[in-house]
């Protein structure tokens, strides 16, 4: 019932910054919470950012605290992660979910994008 299309991605080098974007279908965004994932070649998939439905609560891995940042435009159905100080470290696929009601760190999400692929060199 929810399309997600995230876009943003591309090549930069470190310290580069990249503004990732996620556009939701449907009428009922604000009923979701969302999240960013991402999942390097040999990795495990790893949730790095969450934003629940009113987007005032967030969650932050460790390994990206203090350099990225989400949020959402419940009016433009959109969600954001912005990316600062990239290393090459955070080269991966990136793929915004979307659930039914609150935030979770597992890849528990009932919808997801195509992923966006963000390619750091040094």
């Amino acid at each position: 019932q929810v399309q997600l299309v995230e876009s943003g991605g591309g090549l930069v080098q470190s310290g580069d910054s990249l503004r990732l974007s996620c556009a939701a279908s449907g009428q009922f965004f604000n009923a979701y919470a969302m999240a960013w994932f991402r999942q390097a070649p040999g990795k495990e998939r790893e949730c790095v950012a969450a934003i629940s439905r009113s987007g005032i609560g967030t969650y932050y891995a460790d390994s990206v605290k203090g350099r990225f940042t989400i949020s959402r435009d419940n009016a433009k159905n959109a969600v954001y992660l912005q990316i600062n100080s990239l290393k090459p470290e955070d080269t991966a696929v990136y793929y915004c979910a979307a659930r039914s009601g609150m935030i979770v760190v597992t890849g528990e999400y009932e919808y997801w994008g195509q992923g966006t692929q963000v390619t750091v060199s040094s």
